[in-house]
């Protein structure tokens, strides 16, 4: 028997990350179709925590690259989709959060 309340949390969870991925932005992707899809574990790491590092929770995939290494994904924040770079980790961890912005030209 499903419980209630964990159907809800799936729901509210699937919805929280489908919010993530914006269908307007124009990626630069090695995956063709990254922002019109879910995104991998990988690239969910990622963006938690740009969100995290940069205090703000309008971000959107732009560009993934897997590895075996760890993934590098592209992650625009702001309005403006300034640019930060994440690594991801099969064990869900992530590594070398930095923006890839000019924040000088800006």
């Amino acid at each position: 028997m499903t419980h209630p309340i964990r159907l809800a949390a799936v729901a509210v969870t699937a919805t929280l990350l489908t919010a993530c991925v914006s269908t307007n932005e124009q990626a630069t992707s090695s995956s063709p179709s990254a922002s019109s899809r879910m995104p991998t574990p990988a690239e969910q790491a990622c963006l938690r925590d740009v969100t995290r590092t940069t205090n703000n929770p309008d971000v959107v995939l732009l560009d993934s690259s897997f590895s075996e290494a760890g993934t590098e994904v592209i992650v625009g924040v702001g309005p403006q989709r300034a640019r930060w770079r994440c690594i991801a980790y099969r064990d869900g961890t992530t590594a070398g959060i930095m923006s890839l912005t000019d924040e000088g030209a800006l």
